[in-house]
């Protein structure tokens, strides 16, 4: 009699019978998402197939370096677990006492090599850790996904020689429609967790549409116009303009770190904290250490805002503004002349107590300023040079004769080309004031 038959007549089954119950487990497991549900319904037909006294699945729990705590976890090792997802016969002080690592034991052995083991004799084996005192035969499976083992399938019995190499065929083939189960389960969480994102996503979009301005600014003697070219669903950059007096408006021109959400959350922040300065008469200086000043208490170490707020004020055709870490304006003359405006302080939320100027220049007639974010002036070409302020500055000068709408749009297909249509890796930004002859 061959070892096959004589393994299914010991267990009372046929191998047609336990093919069958294989199937029909198989068939059952598919229709459903609940990861734990489908591993207790394994448990429980397990027995029918190859009998034990202790059973589990355990599944490799990795943990981030990062978030443990230093010197808890020796140099070059992972800090990896096995997390009992589903265990039959065990007592909960056994369980609670099995700390093995990669490598140690039945367990850490097979998660190692991803190899099946089978001992017969558990006491003669080096390998052995002894976790339950009445076992004396013990099989292990590898659960494997994408050719990596995520866990183990364990068997013990407390009879000798109680497993075979069929046995160890049937467990094989419970231990890869786990992995397929695992795969499943992760992949409709990731899902839901894609899902999610895109909802927030949305969320913040709309969010930022509300926030920036509807139209641009109406002054007289000024050709004023902005506009944002966002790389993502929801841009990191920022700008929007106030109306203070007839003749005065307030301008804005912003990046925020970080993109999605948390990013959406800070410009509305910044939004409401300097039109609220405006709406009081500060100067720039003092509006923007206030805003400063929320913005430490406020935000994570890691955040912060670089931004350009001034007052454009059309009857003494001057602008006065303050520069918080932000790229230099670039100012044409209407005799030619070209100069960035590179006075400012550090940017917004990096230190608590940062001391801002108010700086003031005029805009005559025929004047030309330029505000913009780095996502211009750092634009790739397919070479991996940037695009830099010079070739930004000629952009400007080839649009001059344009009105300021139309000089974004000229402005940006430069920045377009430069990239061969790739676009830039990062948000852009423009704002244009043109001074009217």
């Amino acid at each position: 009699m061959s070892e096959q038959v004589k393994d299914a007549a010991a267990h009372g089954l046929t191998t047609t019978d336990k093919l069958r119950m294989l199937l029909d487990i198989t068939q059952r497991i598919s229709r459903s998402l609940d990861l734990q549900e489908v591993l207790n319904l394994v448990m429980d037909t397990l027995d029918s197939l190859i009998p034990y006294d202790a059973a589990g699945i355990f599944l490799i729990d990795c943990v981030d370096k990062n978030e443990v705590p230093e010197g808890e976890v020796p140099e070059g090792e992972e800090p990896c677990s096995f997390k009992a997802e589903a265990v039959r016969g065990y007592d909960i002080e056994e369980l609670y006492d099995l700390h093995l690592k990669l490598g140690e034991g039945f367990l850490g052995s097979v998660a190692l090599t991803g190899k099946p083991i089978i001992s017969n004799d558990v006491r003669n084996d080096p390998v052995y850790v002894n976790a339950r005192d009445r076992t004396r035969s013990e099989m292990v499976a590898p659960i494997i996904s994408n050719d990596e083992v995520i866990g183990c399938f364990d068997l013990e019995s407390d009879e000798l020689n109680a497993y075979g190499n069929d046995d160890l065929e049937v467990l094989m083939l419970l231990a890869s429609q786990v992995a397929i189960i695992i795969d499943k389960v992760e992949l409709h969480e990731q899902l839901i967790e894609k899902k999610r994102l895109q909802g927030q996503l949305e969320v913040a979009r709309q969010v930022q549409l509300e926030l920036l301005p509807p139209n641009d600014p109406q002054l007289p003697g000024y050709d004023i116009s902005a506009y944002n070219f966002p790389t993502e669903e929801v841009s990191g950059d920022y700008y929007d303009w106030v109306r203070i007096y007839e003749d005065q408006i307030g301008i804005v021109i912003a990046d925020v770190s970080g993109k999605g959400v948390p990013a959406a959350i800070l410009m509305a922040f910044l939004r409401a904290s300097l039109r609220a300065a405006s709406q009081i008469g500060y100067a720039t200086n003092i509006s923007m250490a206030k805003v400063n000043s929320l913005l430490w208490e406020s935000i994570e170490r890691n955040q912060f805002v670089t931004a350009f707020y001034g007052i454009l004020d059309a009857t003494n055709k001057t602008l006065s503004f303050s520069n918080a870490g932000h790229n230099w304006p670039i100012l044409i003359k209407a005799g030619g002349e070209i100069r960035f405006l590179d006075e400012g302080e550090q940017p917004l939320g990096m230190f608590q107590h940062t001391r801002y100027h108010q700086y003031h220049v005029l805009l005559e007639p025929g004047d030309v300023l330029v505000l913009y974010t780095d996502g211009a002036s750092e634009a790739e070409s397919p070479g991996g040079e940037e695009f830099g302020r010079e070739r930004l500055v000629e952009a400007v000068k080839n649009s001059l004769d344009k009105p300021a709408r139309e000089m974004i749009a000229s402005i940006q297909m430069a920045v377009l080309e430069w990239t061969a249509s790739a676009g830039a890796n990062d948000d852009v930004t423009f704002f244009v004031i043109k001074a009217l002859k």
